[in-house]
């Protein structure tokens, strides 16, 4: 015969064992399903349209940039996302399909001297990261730039690029 409290000891203890494994594995399931969505803009001229706009790049000193609202790259031509430490500072460095190589390379290469701004959608609102000046043609796919974000956004911007690009990969093979 049980007695109520060799029960409720039964209880407390399955409880605290379901927390216990369910609590171990929420950060990482968390990290495993966030996700980042990027988008590359052109900068362009000012044309009266509604195919255009100025957004603010660098959140403490922001410069003005007008740039088409069509993205001509976004994070389905993501192959691969990392951090690179660069120069006492850090980097994101991504690394384009071969559709996402061509359209770059098309693009650095009828617009040097025009910038690209970068649109991320990493946690509650939408940030301009930046907006780097194209000088030659970006013919390998490798996409460098320096965000306007600390070093955990950065890591998180590279997370969740890394695990929308894997999800995308998932899906697409049969």
């Amino acid at each position: 015969m049980m007695t109520k409290w060799a029960r409720f000891n039964i209880y407390l203890l399955s409880t605290a064992a379901l927390l216990l494994i369910c609590g171990c594995q929420s950060p990482d399931k968390a990290r495993k399903k966030q996700v980042t969505q990027i988008s590359f803009h052109l900068e362009t001229n000012q044309d009266g349209t509604d195919h255009n706009e100025s957004v603010p790049v660098y959140r403490e000193n922001p410069i003005y940039v007008n740039v088409e609202k069509k993205a001509f790259i976004d994070e389905g031509s993501i192959d691969q996302a990392k951090l690179v430490d660069d120069m006492g500072g850090f980097s994101i460095q991504l690394k384009l399909n071969w559709e996402g190589t061509q359209l770059l390379q098309g693009v650095s290469t009828g617009n040097r001297g025009k910038r690209v701004a970068i649109l991320a959608v990493f946690g509650k609102s939408p940030r301009w990261l930046g907006a780097p000046v194209m000088n030659k043609s970006i013919a390998d796919g490798v996409f460098t730039f320096t965000p306007d974000a600390s070093r955990e956004e950065a890591e998180r911007i590279v997370r969740g690029l890394n695990n929308l690009s894997q999800a995308i990969k998932k899906d697409e093979s049969w």
